[in-house]
């Protein structure tokens, strides 16, 4: 029981003391870094630059290209549509309430149209998991209700974290929260957070309806594997460093480093990877997961875009371009943050396997998937 906690301590002392390891190297004072509610650095930011734009793009490009090139050879056979459930309808009918009150913000409303950003999501996932239910018969919400409750907590101090790296690079601030005390903060903030991962897993579970198993792909053999997973780790570690040290160039590592770094901290220590059905194939497990964090990024900034509070960015070198608030490149971060989300989801359902406070199941992606026929597939 000491060994797990041991981990799991030295993972969670390398995530938040690498970064301001980088900020005290170059001499910026810790404390500011601490301070609650969260400041984020007021930068400096250089203007618009093409070249910088184009090498981005560049960059991105292949990364659209493989995730295309996987959906494509992962398709599901047409499944026989259930009915769509009658708690369905309802969240529906609740969702688009909860729209017209984040974007109209009617007077009657008072104090508390500063919080329908969290209704609006709840009506999201249950949707979703809705039609999970007509695709295949069931969902997480009805056949998993614990666990994906379970998921709120967790997904609050998962975005919570993310928040931190935020203060080192301020790519985004929130609009609305200036004259709040702390606590207000605290669970003004907290309540939407939580909604992150249910979100993110529920889309994967629907996703898993349309696409699974992919025929003809080639496994993941890596040789002298554990040099590259030093290697992603010294990356990992660098990149969070540089957020501290250099938060203009080293930015877009924010969304990646800790996915390294995480990543090869369980395979080091002897853990079963999330990423282990690599070896057999299984190219879904990053498609999918990549794809549902795109798709809830949609929706996160066009729901964003009309309500307030809200969030605005302010991104080094490829500012224009904006789809609703966030930057046209930008869009990409929300790909290697869907497998962030699967990882610590997947993560925490080895937690609970070993508390035995749920089942044993058969792979890492069983938790996302919607139903028991599919998931011996999975």
């Amino acid at each position: 029981m000491i060994y797990p906690i041991l981990k799991a301590v030295v993972g969670i002392i390398l995530l938040l003391g690498l970064p301001l390891l980088g900020a005290w190297w170059v001499g910026k004072p810790i404390a500011l870094y601490l301070h609650f509610p969260p400041q984020p650095m007021r930068l400096n930011l250089p203007e618009f630059s093409w070249p910088v734009f184009l090498l981005y793009l560049a960059l991105e490009i292949p990364l659209y290209g493989f995730l295309i090139g996987i959906v494509r050879r992962c398709r599901r056979p047409r499944l026989q549509p259930h009915l769509f459930p009658a708690w369905g309808w309802g969240a529906l009918v609740w969702l688009f309430i909860s729209w017209y009150l984040a974007w109209v913000r009617p007077t009657w409303l008072g104090e508390m149209a500063d919080f329908t950003f969290t209704p609006l999501w709840l009506g999201y996932i249950a949707v979703v998991n809705a039609l999970c239910q007509w695709r295949c018969g069931t969902c997480l919400l009805v056949r998993r209700p614990g666990f994906t409750l379970g998921l709120f907590p967790v997904s609050a101090a998962f975005w919570w974290y993310f928040e931190y790296l935020n203060r080192f690079v301020g790519n985004w601030q929130y609009l609305g929260a200036e004259n709040i005390t702390a606590w207000q903060y605290l669970w003004r903030a907290t309540l939407p957070f939580s909604t992150v991962l249910p979100a993110v897993v529920s889309t994967i579970a629907l996703l898993n309806t349309f696409w699974g198993p992919a025929k003809g792909l080639p496994s993941l053999q890596l040789p002298h594997a554990r040099l590259w997973i030093w290697a992603g780790l010294i990356l990992a570690g660098g990149g969070l460093i540089g957020i501290g040290y250099w938060p203009m160039g080293f930015f877009p590592l924010l969304w990646l480093a800790p996915l390294l770094l995480v990543a090869g901290l369980q395979v080091l220590s002897k853990q079963k990877s999330y990423f282990s059905p690599l070896r057999q194939g299984r190219w879904e497990i990053l498609a999918l997961p990549m794809l549902a964090g795109l798709i809830c990024g949609f929706f996160w900034e066009m729901w964003n875009y009309l309500s307030f509070p809200k969030w605005v960015y302010t991104v080094p070198f490829v500012s224009q371009f904006k789809v609703f608030e966030m930057p046209l490149l930008g869009y990409a971060g929300y790909l290697p943050f869907g497998l962030e989300c699967a990882l610590v989801v997947d993560w925490w359902e080895k937690q609970l396997q070993k508390l035995r406070l749920v089942k044993d199941l058969p792979s890492a992606c069983a938790s996302m998937a919607p139903s028991k026929n599919l998931r011996g597939q999975l």
